[in-house]
């Protein structure tokens, strides 16, 4: 069996999460025999469809332009059993690229009229392959992808094997890649699953969609989070990956979005045995108290006074916020009096290994 996947991101090379998918998806239909050729559509010339049908009446068949889509990609297309089509969604539908290759892909059909149960279309001219198409979104709910399975519906009626459309898709593949969640990784695990079904079965499990789209994240912690990374970007005047490859951190606007960022940054392995409450008071700007429990490799957190903390840090909100965000050096801070401690110092030498994630 032969599978062509085209993917339409233009962030390949580890930041793109349709890429991230997609691979997964295509090592199940591997392991499950499928012969794979992944094109990035992103890395060949594609002209626009110029609606002169040329590719219906002159040379049957045939598209005027003489590019990567005439010469290569079509061939390869009509050519395979199955096709992934893998686009991130943009304005609740494809990409623009994939909306190009879709529209390029004219010469197989026919100008004729078709008409089949009050629906009229065209006949193809070529057999086209089994279509599955993938996306990918940031927002949380499942109804952005409604205008998508309208288009893939209209454009691929009886062809379309499959839809895997995963919403939360950022922060589940941050965290998949990270080995954090557990749930992440059994996402990722029934994506390949659902690659294996569709060679072999030529659809996907119900049990295995579950799998695919189960709700990831509390979508109440979601949205702070994704403000304060974006806001940080805006502050910082970097691209999402330029914040990626320097290791930045979201600078929390608040000492709830302070708490969530710890537990995301909270590092179970280097945590071990260590069983301890760490407080923050904070001033200034920002004033309030919160403090995390660490006990037998997992952390909690609560706002307000803890009763019996190991430590203490008295801070102004700004400057542990700039420790946070590595603008400046806590040791320096803490030599120069910047903030105060009481209790288990060795804690405080600890905090990068505990939520250094």
């Amino acid at each position: 069996m032969k599978v062509i996947a085209l993917n339409s991101s233009a962030r390949i090379g580890g930041e793109s999460k349709t890429e991230y998918m997609q691979e997964h998806l295509l090592k199940g239909m591997q392991e499950a025999g499928a012969q794979v050729e992944v094109i990035n559509l992103y890395q060949k010339k594609i002209k626009h469809c110029i609606g002169c049908f040329t590719c219906w009446t002159k040379t049957p068949g045939k598209c005027i332009h003489n590019d990567d889509m005439t010469s290569e990609i079509l061939p390869k297309y009509l050519d395979a059993d199955i096709a992934v089509l893998a686009t991130p969604l943009y304005k609740y539908s494809v990409s623009s690229i994939m909306k190009t290759f879709m529209d390029r892909a004219l010469p197989a059909l026919m100008p004729f009229f078709v008409e089949k149960d009050g629906v009229t279309s065209h006949p193809y001219r070529h057999e086209i392959p089994e279509i599955v198409l993938l996306s990918v979104a940031g927002f949380p709910e499942d109804s952005v992808f409604v205008p998508l399975h309208v288009l893939a519906t209209k454009y691929y009626n009886n062809k379309l094997l499959a839809e895997i459309y995963r919403p939360g898709a950022e922060a589940m593949v941050r965290a998949a890649k990270a080995g954090k969640a557990s749930s992440a990784n059994d996402i990722m695990e029934a994506t390949v699953q659902a690659g294996r079904e569709l060679v072999e079965h030529r659809k996907i499990s119900k049990k295995t969609m579950d799998r695919v789209l189960k709700p990831f994240g509390n979508l109440e912690t979601l949205p702070p989070l994704v403000n304060a990374f974006w806001q940080s970007c805006i502050d910082e005047k970097v691209t999402p990956k330029q914040f990626e490859a320097k290791g930045m951190v979201p600078r929390p606007p608040s000492i709830d979005v302070f708490i969530k960022i710890m537990k995301m940054g909270f590092n179970s392995k280097n945590a071990g045995d260590t069983n301890a409450v760490i407080a923050f008071e904070f001033s200034g700007k920002v004033t309030g108290d919160c403090y995390f429990t660490i006990k037998d490799g997992k952390c909690k957190s609560e706002t307000g006074k803890a009763k019996k903390p190991d430590l203490t840090i008295m801070t102004p909100f700004e400057v542990w916020m700039d420790i946070l965000t590595k603008k400046v050096d806590g040791a320096q801070m803490f030599t120069e009096e910047k903030y105060k401690v009481e209790g288990d110092i060795t804690l405080l030498m600890k905090i990068k290994e505990l939520f250094g994630r």
